[in-house]
């Protein structure tokens, strides 16, 4: 496992969610019941998928409406098994850590 710090917790508002860029990948990190994340580019068309309207677990694309689970990065609508990469999270003292898969 490769544990980086990626955002202080103050960074991320209950309920919303942040892009970050680390190690050439570009991650959503959301506070919602805890700390998720998981790829930021919806599939459809490479949109930033952190600004879109939380409900419950559900994001919203804010570009076409595509909808993912941010626990487990499954596309709830349109397609079948399309799901984008989630990242274990920890929320310690000092930050936000997300593990980042070394390639």
């Amino acid at each position: 496992m490769t544990w980086k710090k990626i955002a202080e917790k103050a960074e991320i508002s209950a309920g919303k969610g942040k892009a970050f860029k680390i190690d050439r990948k570009q991650i959503a990190i959301f506070n919602q019941d805890g700390y998720h994340a998981i790829d930021d580019l919806c599939v459809h068309q490479d949109g930033s998928i952190a600004p879109g309207k939380l409900d419950g677990d559900i994001v919203e694309c804010p570009l076409h409406f595509w909808h993912y689970n941010i626990k487990t990065g499954e596309l709830t609508d349109y397609l079948k098994d399309v799901k984008l990469e989630t990242y274990p999270v920890e929320s310690r003292d000092d930050g936000i850590y997300v593990d980042i898969k070394e390639q």
